[in-house]
């Protein structure tokens, strides 16, 4: 191809994209009509459910609008030409020619037809002869790039073909932003595989650093979504991360995607109301996160479920009755067979007692005079004692000492401030600690669980439903008032102004409406349950974080992304069958990512050296590019070191892209390597990295997560003599660095 044939054939790619944005421009224009239609369609305010349907229509118009606007950057990414002649345009959303039998214009990256784009080889050319590539800026095509799919010793027939990743080169070696991309364009093979799996449970992807595993299951997220959405939609999609700046950093891919029901947590966050970011010791995370946790809680609500040392005095008007232990022993017996959760139980202990002492008190009361052949009188006088037990305050002082109302909350801090509620509950002294409100992410697992094991307070809820109808009442009672003095105003005013601004509030509380999305109703709601869940860095998760995660989603379709090589946590898995047995023993499927895209080959051998020292079975994964740029290592001074780190921020301010330092808690201006799990940065400097190696593996996990975070440029500071597994870092002297520079 000549270049004069070159850019007659990129002017012909340019029209042919643009008359695809007009398309879109014209279907936009069409549902934004729609949605202000319907938000203009007249409610009936007496009928709920015609708002409801309302409300429904905009929301869905609302969504296929986003779905429009995500395009308008690289609409179209790429053209398949087949061996039969046929041209295949490829994008981030699919374009139909109604005028012609909806001939496709663009298909959908997601849809079957797309799939050779992917995975198309000179080996197995899926029917193809030609994948074109463009690239672009904005609505326009800058150039393009062909990949002829040809044998070995054949010859393509066009000379600016190739045999080669330039497209997905060009994006690795691109400076990084604030947030993770979209890969839609340069989705790889076996990342393909994975992201069109149709697997109905859990699929874990497990892959080294660099692997591309969280935006390969992002876009599996999108997949699915595309090929199921009727069933997943309505539910939504939960994405839990490891920290909320990961979550700040992978959250806009799904919405440049088009979807937007996706609700993103830290297992700190799975409760509502509460955003837990403390972190525990790790003697005391291990004992949380242990299925054994179970029995501990068990146990301390058993514990709060008391017996009267000695008997309880109830007065009542005409007779004195106690609870003595063995009339409550009894009736927690009966409670603890219910099955009931312990608040529901409730009602069965104080239906046991309140027999027993009406018994007794009619006994008393009733003796010489009432026998139980006069059954009225006897079931009159029980129904008069049973009311006045209900309303006398020692009664119910008695029920709360034996068996409290109790919320998650209340259980599990007096819990941990007590040694003897600990001792009773058979759990270890090390989860002690004097402030029980002081809440880690460890507890939140367990304030979850507690949800269950306690059940709600029936009569908060019978107070909340009598304040409904009440209101609903009252409403009724306004807007019937209204109605009746429609004959005091004359024909042209029917109803005044105020009166009709109050009656339509009132109306709208007839209708049960929630105006929300599903991401925001699924944030407030602990019973939501998700139609997918997608757990990232999930080698961190402990047992109790996975029985939160399955109640989420009783369906079990999750997608599951980690690697134990890198596991830091204590209460982690140190095994994907040992974590996902218990929910899918015969449900869950394995596949792994090979080829490293983020880190260059010069940095990836440095960490190699490491993950070989502590993780000797571990392959590490294989770098696709080098950089050209050795990491560096360069010993300063303990007063010299502050000095050192602003140095490099200052030199890295001064280029494209992004950098981060990287060190041992202590250390002024650094982040952990926690901090930076998921994360990508263009330069890293890794400080003091003998102070993370001191943590035992944990320590060796971290420093093999921080050495990994940089795509192009590694340096490592130290104060004291380097660490030996770290030798492949090139020595950097005071001359050498000014020429650096």
């Amino acid at each position: 191809m000549t270049t004069n044939d070159y850019e007659i054939e990129l002017q012909a790619e340019r029209d042919y994209v643009t008359g695809l944005y007009a398309r879109l421009d014209a279907e936009r224009t069409r549902l934004k009509d729609k949605y202000d239609a319907a938000l203009r369609a007249p409610v009936d305010k007496q009928d709920g459910g015609t708002l409801v349907e309302r409300d429904a229509a905009v929301r869905g118009l609302a969504a296929q609008m986003d779905r429009l606007n995500v395009a308008d950057h690289g609409l179209c990414f790429g053209r398949l030409d087949s061996i039969a002649g046929e041209r295949s345009y490829i994008g981030r959303i699919g374009l139909l020619d109604e005028d012609h039998d909806y001939e496709p214009l663009l298909i959908d990256w997601r849809a079957p037809a797309a799939r050779a784009f992917y995975v198309a080889t000179a080996a197995n050319p899926e029917g193809m002869r030609r994948r074109r590539q463009f690239h672009t800026l904005g609505r326009r095509i800058l150039d393009f790039t062909d990949e002829v799919f040809v044998r070995p010793g054949e010859r393509a027939d066009d000379d600016t073909a190739f045999a080669g990743d330039s497209a997905l080169l060009a994006a690795i070696n691109a400076p990084r932003g604030e947030g993770m991309r979209d890969i839609v364009a340069t989705i790889q093979a076996e990342q393909d595989e994975i992201i069109r799996l149709d697997h109905p449970g859990v699929l874990v992807i497990e892959g080294g650093p660099g692997t591309g595993k969280t935006v390969v299951a992002l876009h599996r997220v999108a997949y699915l979504l595309y090929t199921h959405r009727k069933r997943m939609e309505s539910h939504g999609v939960l994405v839990i991360g490891p920290n909320p700046a990961f979550l700040d950093y992978v959250g806009r891919v799904l919405p440049s995607l088009g979807e937007t029901n996706v609700v993103f947590m830290t297992t700190g966050d799975l409760v509502p109301r509460l955003r837990v970011t403390a972190q525990d010791e790790p003697r005391a995370a291990q004992l949380k996160g242990s299925l054994k946790m179970l029995d501990v809680l068990a146990a301390a609500i058993a514990d709060r479920q008391r017996l009267p040392e000695t008997p309880l005095q109830i007065e009542l008007s005409d007779v004195t009755v106690r609870i003595d232990a063995e009339t409550a022993q009894w009736a927690r017996q009966e409670a603890r067979d219910s099955g009931r959760p312990h608040n529901e139980a409730r009602a069965v202990f104080t239906e046991i007692v309140t027999y027993v002492l009406t018994e007794r008190a009619i006994a008393r009361i009733g003796r010489g005079w009432l026998t139980r052949e006069d059954r009225q009188a006897w079931e009159d006088l029980r129904a008069d004692l049973v009311e006045e037990l209900r309303e006398n305050p020692a009664f119910t002082a008695a029920l709360n000492e034996l068996w409290p109302i109790l919320t998650p909350e209340t259980l599990l801090s007096q819990l941990y401030s007590s040694t003897e509620r600990l001792a009773a509950a058979g759990a270890d002294p090390a989860l002690y600690r004097a402030d029980g409100t002081a809440w880690t992410v460890a507890d939140v697992p367990l304030l979850d669980e507690l949800v269950d094991l306690l059940g709600r307070d029936p009569a908060a809820d019978r107070t909340a439903e009598r304040q409904r109808k009440a209101e609903a009442a009252y409403a009724a009672g306004v807007l019937e008032l209204m109605v009746a003095r429609e004959d005091l105003m004359d024909d042209e005013d029917h109803l005044l102004a105020q009166d009709l601004l109050y009656a339509e509030d009132l109306a709208e509380r007839f209708a049960e409406r929630d105006n929300r999305d599903v991401a925001e109703r699924a944030v407030a709601d602990r019973d939501w349950t998700y139609g997918h869940v997608v757990v990232d860095e999930a080698q961190e998760l402990s047992e109790m974080d996975w029985r939160v995660l399955f109640r989420r989603c009783p369906n079990r379709s999750f997608t599951v992304v980690g690697d134990l090589a890198q596991r830091r946590s204590v209460a982690g898995a140190t095994s994907w069958d040992a974590m996902l047995a218990p929910y899918v023993p015969d449900r869950w499927v394995y596949r792994s990512l090979t080829v490293n895209y983020r880190t260059p080959a010069e940095i990836m051998d440095v960490a190699a050296a490491l993950l070989a020292e502590f993780a000797p079975g571990v392959r590490p994964p294989e770098s696709v590019r080098a950089c050209g740029v050795r990491p560096w290592s360069r010993r300063v001074g303990v007063e010299d070191l502050p000095a050192a780190i602003d140095e490099f921020v200052r030199e890295e301010a001064g280029r494209d892209g992004t950098s981060v330092v990287i060190g041992p808690p202590g250390v002024p201006g650094v982040r952990t390597p926690a901090q930076t799990k998921g994360l990508e940065f263009d330069a890293v400097l890794v400080v003091e990295p003998d102070r993370i190696l001191a943590d035992g593996q944990r320590g060796a996990a971290e420093l093999y997560v921080a050495l990994t975070r940089a795509t192009q440029r590694l340096g490592v500071l130290h104060t004291a003599p380097l660490p030996e597994v770290l030798t492949g870092l090139d020595p950097l002297v005071e001359k050498e660095k000014q020429q650096l520079a």
